[in-house]
């Protein structure tokens, strides 16, 4: 068994929107947005460079990142630090650019594919769920549907 479980990797695939943390080379934080974010295998994530250079070039520097997946309603997710390896082509671009581009069309460019090797995960949760004891999630849900003015349209969980 890998690191992923299948708690981190059901948020991977439900959470539409993710966060990679590199660092610039004056030693400052780069932060992208990945919507492209999926689990490659039980110990490795993949994302696509579409629009990302900086990133792309601190990885080329230095191979260190972190991914953070948050569920924005359930005020929980997970953080992923590990090492990624660029891929500007072959199995590991395929797997995320192909179906990428059936699903947004080729009109997105997708320079690179980015593999992380999962070292250490942890999960990310909101003090509602630290300082609370018995939270039910789903009042956290419903809680923060309404601070974003949002319905739901129907629960895919």
């Amino acid at each position: 068994m890998g690191i992923l479980t299948p708690e981190m990797k059901d948020a991977v695939a439900t959470c539409k929107l993710s966060f990679c943390a590199t660092t610039n080379a004056d030693g400052t934080p780069n932060l992208s947005p990945k919507s492209s974010l999926a689990v490659y295998d039980d110990d490795h994530l993949v994302f696509a460079n579409i629009a990302s250079p900086n990133t792309i070039a601190n990885l080329r520097r230095s191979p260190t990142i972190e991914v953070n997946v948050v569920d924005i309603f359930f005020r929980k997710g997970f953080r992923f630090r590990g090492t990624a390896e660029i891929h500007p082509s072959g199995p590991v671009f395929d797997f995320v650019a192909l179906p990428f581009w059936a699903k947004q069309g080729r009109h997105y460019p997708v320079h690179e594919v980015v593999k992380v090797r999962v070292e250490r995960a942890l999960p990310v949760l909101s003090p509602a769920y630290v300082f609370n004891d018995n939270v039910d999630p789903e009042a956290v849900r419903r809680s923060w549907l309404g601070e974003y003015g949002v319905a739901p349209l129907g629960d895919k969980r």
